[in-house]
């Protein structure tokens, strides 16, 4: 009776840690996601992995080839470019909202936010980038404490959906760009805008901070083809 809940849950591990593992870069752009490698790697059965494959399919993080399998989704400036200009329409509105409902709740909600990510390194290791997912949180978490005010759940997921795809992104060039951008200086502004109820500047902020993690995406890949 309990098989079915089992399956689900198994599923659902599988599915995170393969998701993690392809924001984070670790199973590269384009890799072939045989089953019995993806099996092997992550120590379960071929039905949670089928499961958990079609599930990353679906948002775009996987891609299946008919007759060919899966494979992870390649990445494109085009398609990043694409991805910037319709996440800053969206979080625009969402934190436009935010601000015009605000409320001593989300205030803090969005000054405790700051406060952990600028309390937190961008990199385990100061004098080279690595990895550190307590800062990845800390990020995650303060972007959405800025919209989390906006009133729609379908606009928040949307924007987490944008945000996962962005954030995949953003950690394939972090190496090599890192120390350029860590400080809090950016996220500061954005937080002091919001707070003090200035929505324009608030959206041109967000959106200014966006578009310059684009320019640097941009040159980093440029320069990796190079």
């Amino acid at each position: 009776m309990n098989e079915p809940i089992v399956r689900l849950t198994t599923s659902s591990t599988v599915y995170d840690r393969i998701r993690d593992d392809i924001l984070a870069g670790s199973l590269a752009p384009g890799l072939k996601l045989r089953i019995e490698f993806v099996c092997e790697r992550y120590g379960t059965g071929a039905s949670p992995v089928r499961e958990a494959l079609n599930r990353l399919s679906s948002e775009g993080l996987v891609e299946r080839r008919d007759q060919r399998g899966f494979y992870v989704s390649q990445v494109s400036l085009a398609q990043l470019a694409e991805l910037v200009k319709t996440r800053c329409w969206l979080e625009g509105i969402a934190v436009r909202e935010s601000i015009l409902h605000r409320t001593v709740a989300w205030e803090e909600g969005v000054v405790l936010a700051f406060h952990r990510l600028s309390r937190t390194p961008r990199s385990l290791d100061p004098a080279s980038y690595s990895f550190n997912p307590d800062w990845e949180e800390r990020h995650r978490e303060f972007h959405h404490a800025l919209i989390a005010n906006c009133g729609s759940s379908w606009l928040l997921g949307f924007c987490r959906d944008m945000r996962d795809q962005a954030d995949r992104y953003r950690r394939l060039a972090a190496a090599r760009v890192y120390p350029a951008r860590q400080g809090p200086d950016e996220h500061r502004e954005i937080m002091d805008a919001a707070i003090d109820g200035e929505v324009e500047r608030t959206v041109e902020l967000l959106q200014r901070h966006y578009q310059k993690t684009l320019t640097i995406i941009e040159t980093d890949f440029a320069v990796a083809v190079d």
